[in-house]
């Protein structure tokens, strides 16, 4: 009794950290923008660099990785056996569903990021190097996460770590279904491309 209550504890504060929604607040607090309101209309850390700039974006997508890490971190820390990652995805569904923003989140890419950071770190470099090359690639912030997730969804497989293959193939499931809308952008030639600055030499 007292493991189910001890995991059952873990799942909800997993959730209520997952749903401390970065982009709503420090729109809210420092620019007195709901970020909801501009560009896709959505609670992650792409539509916070869209909307409130570099610097913003950076410390939003910062907290949403770490969301994700303390989350998959808690059970360790607090010696209760059972895999970390059945805890992290609780963090995931918080972003996704947030319980202080009426349920209306992000896209998951960087809490699931942070799931991987705490989880394996080596797997996180692989998929974050994988984001990079996709993006500077194609320039899509979308296609490039979810490429990233499928690649790790194949990777879990080839590791023949039974719970990441779970845990990934839940995570690709949100992830491609959050960014359905994208999908079709991307297909008709309307999803955003980021624009990489470049230097000109002046003589």
């Amino acid at each position: 009794m007292l493991f189910i209550a001890q995991v059952i504890g873990l799942m909800l504060v997993a959730y209520l950290i997952g749903s401390f929604t970065a982009g709503l607040w420090i729109g809210k607090w420092f620019f007195k923008k709901d970020i909801r309101e501009y560009g896709s209309h959505n609670l992650g850390a792409t539509n916070s660099f869209r909307i409130l700039g570099v610097k913003a974006g950076i410390v939003v997508m910062i907290i949403d990785v770490l969301k994700g890490t303390l989350a998959t971190l808690l059970p360790v820390w607090l010696h209760v056996p059972i895999n970390p990652l059945l805890i992290g995805v609780f963090a995931v569904i918080g972003h996704i569903y947030p319980a202080y923003a009426k349920l209306r989140g992000g896209k998951a890419v960087a809490t699931s990021a942070g799931i991987l950071l705490g989880y394996s770190p080596s797997v996180f470099l692989v998929l974050m190097a994988v984001f990079v090359i996709v993006l500077v690639i194609s320039r899509y912030v979308s296609l490039s996460s979810m490429i990233a997730v499928v690649v790790g969804l194949i990777a879990s497989i080839f590791l023949k770590d039974y719970v990441l293959i779970i845990v990934m193939a839940i995570l690709t499931i949100f992830i491609l279904y959050r960014h359905r809308a994208n999908i079709s952008r991307i297909k008709n030639g309307t999803e955003s491309k980021i624009k990489f600055k470049s230097s000109k030499k002046t003589s």
